[in-house]
């Protein structure tokens, strides 16, 4: 028999620590079902992986989130699409996102981010949030996707609201709804503008003048990079700071050894996932660990807890970026892996490395603020001292 579980995940002390509320429900067994969202959920990391590896009987194209309002308004997204017509959205979105593609704006990357971190560590205080994680995602990258300057000052809040509608009913869900109403007039204006030649959302309407996408699937095909471009990004350098300002001996290690910043974020990415979940519909019958399920049955998929899995993890509580962190489903796994993660990382490496160069030491000089979302982990603030390095 499935065990229930009945804590609300979504409420603000649970959403500031969940990581005891996550043990609790790998306890419980490889399935429960969640009794506050009337959903069954698995939590384990051998079952997320199961999962996620099984789109045809796991699918996304009946919505990932936990509202019937957002698994409805987002059909047609690479998120929430199966086999063809998700194959084809996400060869498009991802030509601008292959490794070779990336490797050729590494360089700039990096430039950029040693810029930043000269800045930063000459001023020797700053908001590691606001002033460092937020950056590159917010002037870098939307360069790269070709957004227009009117409406760049509303991204950041326009990617917080996507991952907040896609939890419950909440007040943070219903909140968000305002701010999804306008990125989709913002997108829809986009697709019908002319866009730099080159750019990422210039790629969308290009290929629908191939005929490789419908017209119509150009915004929403727009909307599919505001999020992994953005939120996860910050969330993950911003953890990253905090986590080696509180842990400074990791961060000795990977300024001893600079080859081990991309084995760190992995181990951020681990650690303090930044998507806690999406949910998955079964297609048939079927089992998870031997329990039934049956069809039409809606199942919220815990990255975050995964990432934790003591069957899977030594200690895995501790920060440790020499362990080999990277079978971590951070970004998700299969087929619907993030399609922006290498993107993601690209910054992170660029980031870290730069900082490893410069900063000793990482010292928090006033309580982080963490910013409270359905679905990603992160800061709203992060005020640090930086020591720099003789």
């Amino acid at each position: 028999m499935i065990p229930t579980y009945d804590v609300d995940l979504f409420t603000d002390d649970v959403l500031s620590d969940p990581y005891e509320r996550y043990r609790e429900m790998r306890d419980l067994g490889p399935v429960i079902r969640l009794a506050a969202h009337d959903v069954f959920a698995v939590s384990r990391y051998a079952e997320v992986r199961a999962v996620l590896e099984d789109p045809a009987v796991f699918c996304s194209g009946e919505g990932v989130g936990l509202n019937d309002f957002i698994n409805a308004g987002g059909q047609g997204t690479t998120l929430m699409s199966d086999g063809d017509q998700h194959d084809r959205l996400r060869e498009v979105i991802g030509r601008p996102l292959t490794p070779k593609a990336l490797a050729e704006l590494r360089p700039e990357a990096q430039t950029l981010a040693d810029a930043l971190s000269d800045r930063l560590v000459a001023t020797g205080r700053f908001d590691a949030v606001t002033d460092l994680a937020e950056v590159l995602p917010a002037t870098w990258v939307p360069d790269l996707l070709g957004w227009p300057d009117e409406g760049r000052d509303r991204l950041l809040d326009w990617a917080s609201d996507t991952f907040d509608s896609l939890g419950p009913l909440n007040q943070r869900t219903e909140t968000a709804g305002a701010g999804l109403l306008e990125m989709t007039a913002y997108a829809q204006q986009v697709a019908s503008s002319t866009l730099p030649e080159g750019s990422m959302a210039g790629g969308i309407l290009a290929a629908a003048a191939r005929g490789d996408l419908a017209p119509h699937q150009c915004p929403m095909a727009i909307i599919d990079y505001l999020g992994p471009s953005l939120d996860t990004t910050i969330a993950a350098l911003g953890n990253a700071i905090w986590l080696f300002a509180t842990h400074p001996e990791q961060w000795d290690l990977v300024r001893r050894d600079p080859d081990r910043v991309k084995q760190a974020f992995n181990e951020v990415l681990r650690i303090e996932s930044p998507i806690s979940g999406f949910t998955r519909v079964t297609t048939q019958p079927t089992e998870i660990a031997g329990e039934p399920l049956p069809a039409g049955a809606r199942v919220l998929v815990s990255f975050a807890s995964a990432n934790r899995d003591e069957r899977r993890w030594d200690d895995p509580d501790r920060f440790d970026i020499t362990r080999n962190s990277a079978g971590h489903v951070g970004f998700g796994h299969g087929v619907h892996a993030c399609v922006g993660m290498g993107l993601a990382r690209l910054e992170g490496a660029a980031v870290l490395s730069a900082l490893a160069e410069r900063v000793e030491r990482f010292e928090l000089t006033a309580p982080a603020i963490r910013k409270l979302n359905n679905l990603i982990r992160s800061f709203a603030s992060l005020p640090v001292r930086v020591h720099p390095a003789t």
